[in-house]
């Protein structure tokens, strides 16, 4: 990258409000963090979507987390007791998962607030963990195998916010209010309408039926170099935002001391 310094003169000048009009200001905070405070940051559109790809990740992984936990919780609560996953013990592993990203933020944020450890290495080891355990609780299990999973989610869902709370990445929104602006952003920068991708996935549909792959490969392609990446989820094809592959531009270094405070989210 070209670690070139960011100034008027040089026209690669950028404010908080003109990155937001674009990037979720979650997005941005997630990307400045992701540098250590005392290093300069490294801006360019390809990192800034990285970024942004990094917290629809993280918040697609908490809504799967509630609509995973929430048949469970519904069901007590129609009975009138404590959800049942309560009084089950959690999974070692998720005990194991939950103690090493609690000691591992203490021990990186007591390090000068070392953020992009947090950010890149124990965080998504524990979102990992987290989707592993969604993939367990759809199958069928023995009861008291199936409370230790509910209870080992709601207690990994319970960390997750915890770190993302102390980092100010917790939105005061619900998850898929989060995520619908997150694609609202992504085709914003796209140029296009929802209805406009939906036309495409109906299309690309029709010419796969008609094995026409060629023509489908080329709908997935198109719309990937516009930062929209499809996803076959069973007999459904879904949208969601993603890296746009040909966008990468000259990185600018922005000293952090110097920055404006974040806009709130």
């Amino acid at each position: 990258a070209n670690d070139e310094k960011m100034s008027k003169s040089l026209g690669n000048f950028f404010t908080i409000r003109e990155v937001t009009k674009l990037y979720h200001p979650l997005a941005l905070r997630y990307f400045l963090m992701s540098t250590h405070y005392r290093s300069p940051v490294n801006y360019s559109i390809s990192q800034i979507e990285i970024a942004s790809e990094a917290v629809f990740y993280i918040y697609q992984t908490l809504q799967d987390c509630k609509d995973a936990l929430s048949p469970f919780q519904e069901a007590s609560q129609k009975e009138g007791t404590e959800p049942k996953g309560r009084t089950a013990r959690m999974t070692p592993a998720a005990q194991d998962c939950i103690s090493k990203l609690h000691s591992d933020f203490l021990a990186k944020m007591s390090d000068d607030l070392h953020t992009p450890y947090i950010l890149n290495a124990a965080l998504q080891e524990t979102l990992r963990f987290v989707n592993s355990s969604l993939n367990q609780v759809k199958k069928k299990q023995q009861k008291q195998q199936q409370l230790s999973m509910i209870q080992s989610l709601t207690e990994l869902e319970k960390e997750v916010k915890e770190v993302l709370s102390t980092l100010g990445l917790m939105s005061s929104l619900t998850c898929s209010e989060v995520l619908q602006q997150l694609k609202d952003k992504a085709l914003k920068r796209a140029e296009m309408a929802e209805d406009d991708i939906l036309c495409l996935i109906e299309e690309r549909a029709l010419a796969r039926k008609n094995k026409n792959f060629s023509r489908g490969d080329q709908i997935r392609s198109d719309l990937a170099a516009k930062g929209i990446a499809l996803m076959d989820v069973g007999k459904e094809t879904i949208w969601r935002p993603c890296v746009r592959l040909e966008q990468e531009q000259p990185c600018v270094v922005v000293e952090k001391e110097k920055e404006a405070p974040l806009a709130s989210t």
